[in-house]
């Protein structure tokens, strides 16, 4: 284990303390999980919490947020068990992703057995909808400058592919991108993208270079296809509470 990674867990021992809480599952989210982290990239842990039984019975309870650090080094937050199942019941795409993180600083039993309860809740419509508002954003922000940010192109071409993903396998997307780079849409734009990796992975975060109008033209072509393949997917009833309020409960027993 690394001198980081041993941070890190002092780091979730000491949520633990202050907040009186019990973390569940805590992971790497964003570009080190996705395996194009830059030099200088922060470290993103998430984790998933529960407060001791008497804090969800009060008449003014807390947030049911931790944010606990933010700087250059770290990006440490989490949300209480509670606000995941809620989320889950609109399939929300965090909670997937956050459970299959390839990077997991800590888990409990309990959690690894709500995964088949996670995987029930997955819908392809909720994620396709989540990954092309999330592509679409980056690059109307970050992307139509004449100097682009060089991460940020990963941070379109990722959701795009997700959204392939989902409609190929019916599944959560995996956190790695070079798990997603395979599918066949991504063949023609593998060249750019070997160029643009070679470049994040030995450049500080703000590094910055020209736009790319080959990668550009892909992105608006898939912008237009996956909007089309969204529309016809069939609407599907989703799970209903029941095994979520079931799920919770037993957390107190675990």
């Amino acid at each position: 284990m690394t001198e980081i990674q041993n941070q890190i867990m002092q780091k979730l021992s000491e949520i633990e303390q202050q907040e009186h809480v019990r973390i569940l599952h805590a992971v790497e989210s964003g570009s080190r999980a996705w395996g194009f982290a830059s030099p200088d990239s922060d470290f993103d842990v998430r984790f998933i919490y529960l407060r001791e039984k008497e804090a969800y019975l009060k008449l003014n309870p807390g947030r049911d947020v931790i944010e606990y650090q933010l700087d250059d080094v770290y990006d440490i937050n989490g949300w209480d068990l509670q606000k995941m199942l809620k989320l889950l019941y609109k399939s929300n795409q965090t909670v997937f992703e956050w459970m299959n993180s390839p990077i997991v600083y800590r888990t409990s039993d309990y959690f690894q057995n709500l995964r088949p309860l996670i995987l029930s809740y997955f819908s392809d419509r909720a994620g396709i909808y989540h990954y092309i508002a999330d592509a679409k954003h980056n690059y109307h922000a970050y992307c139509e400058k004449k100097q682009v940010r060089l991460k940020k192109y990963f941070y379109v071409i990722r959701p795009l592919l997700a959204c392939y993903w989902i409609l190929a396998h019916h599944c959560p997307a995996p956190m790695l991108f070079s798990d997603l780079r395979v599918l066949p849409e991504a063949q023609e734009i593998q060249p750019l993208i070997d160029q643009l990796l070679e470049v994040k992975l030995h450049t500080s975060e703000l590094g910055t270079g020209d736009q790319i109008p080959e990668l550009d033209d892909w992105i608006h072509h898939h912008f237009d296809l996956i909007q089309q393949k969204f529309k016809a997917l069939p609407e599907k009833a989703q799970p209903g509470w029941d095994a979520l309020n079931a799920a919770f409960l037993q957390s107190f027993l675990s």
